[in-house]
Parts: structure tokens; C-alpha cells; sequence
């Protein structure tokens, strides 16, 4: 996947795993993306635990189903989950 900002690089053997490079100087951007099993339910963990959310639960058009916190130390992370849709 490349969409300008975010590069995201799979291994041809096992394609689950993968690395994402941010390369935006937006600060609003986030420094790490965390792929999990059930977004819904990390997002609904989240805001139990009072957790800034400064991008809110949706469906991106390109396939995956994402939120992003600040996390205490100031760090935005992308929490997703891929849609089977």
C-alpha cells in the first residue's frame, strides 16, 4: 500500500506481517500502527481508560476499520483492523 504519506511493506512469504513508514511531518500523524483482531473492542477499552481519541472509529474505503489514540507519553497510534467484507 502507498498512499503518499504511509508505505506499507508485507513479506512475500507470510504476508501478515508487515511494516508501516510514515514519512508525513504532520504532528497529527501517527508514529505507530498497531493492527488488532477487534477494533471495537480495543476502541471501547480505550475510551473505559479516559484515553485521548484524536481520530474517531470508522470504515476507510480502502478496506480497514480504524481508530487512533494519544497514548500517555504523547505518541499517536493507529489502531486498525482489516475488514473481511
Amino acid at each position: 500500500m502507498d498512499m503518499g504519506w504511509i508505505v506499507t511493506v508485507a513479506s512475500p512469504s507470510d504476508p501478515a506481517v508487515q511494516v508501516s513508514i510514515i514519512g508525513n511531518d504532520d504532528p497529527a500523524a501517527p508514529g505507530i500502527s498497531v493492527e488488532v483482531a477487534d477494533v471495537d473492542a480495543v476502541h471501547a477499552r480505550a475510551l473505559e481508560r479516559g484515553l485521548e481519541i484524536t481520530y474517531p472509529l470508522r470504515d476507510e474505503e480502502w478496506g480497514v476499520r480504524r481508530f487512533m489514540l494519544r497514548e500517555p507519553s504523547g505518541t499517536t497510534v493507529n489502531v486498525l483492523s482489516h475488514r473481511s467484507d
